[in-house]
């Protein structure tokens, strides 16, 4: 199997006051975990199709209509301090990203929901689906986030905890992933020492 490098994109851009700006690791046991976005039945060319070999599928689109609309209020609520963390759901999904965030900050997340209405567990965490971002915020402002996101897809997925773990729930209500974070860190790792 021969399997293609990978590619980095990078990007710049001038920030007027680097206090405004949102880093992906978790921040403060107790605040919430919300998915921005939806999540569509689109696997083909993502990671786990590469990791499985699998093939066929649909490739994720993104909406053209709704993507400058979700980045604009999310651009607003970061700006108003309502974001604690965030990281987008690119290269292997909504169950990488919140591995991510968890080893980062040294913190867990238990996420009673993957937010995939009507999809099946495997595609609800694994999904790549374009313009996803996963959001810590405050408790004490959940009622203004979901203000400024009102009329977006914006699910409430779980919460920030202590302990070193990353749980998320599928739609049969049972723990679909339940992993320590230093089994989490250990499998992002790996592949980076060969």
């Amino acid at each position: 199997i021969i399997i293609p490098p990978t590619l980095l994109i990078s990007a710049m851009g001038y920030v007027p006051d680097v206090r405004n700006c949102v880093s992906m690791d978790l921040k403060e046991a107790g605040n919430l975990l919300y998915l921005l976005g939806t999540t569509t039945n689109a696997l083909a060319g993502s990671f786990l199709h590469r990791v499985t070999e699998a093939a066929g599928g649909s490739v994720p689109r993104p909406d053209l209509a709704l993507a400058p609309q979700l980045f604009a209020a999310l651009h607003r609520a970061i700006q108003d301090g309502l974001v604690r963390s965030c990281h987008d759901l690119s290269e292997g999904g909504l169950a990488v990203a919140v591995a991510e965030m968890a080893f980062a900050g040294g913190l867990g997340a238990d996420l009673t929901s993957h937010g995939g209405a009507g999809l099946d567990d495997l595609t609800a965490l694994f999904a790549e689906s374009p313009t996803r971002f996963v959001l810590e915020v405050k408790p004490t402002n959940v009622a203004s986030l979901e203000t400024a996101l009102a009329g977006l897809p914006l699910v409430k997925l779980g919460s920030v905890v202590p302990q070193p773990r990353v749980r998320i729930a599928g739609g049969n209500g049972e723990w679909a992933i339940w992993a320590s974070l230093d089994e989490l860190r250990e499998a992002w790792q790996a592949p980076l020492r060969l």
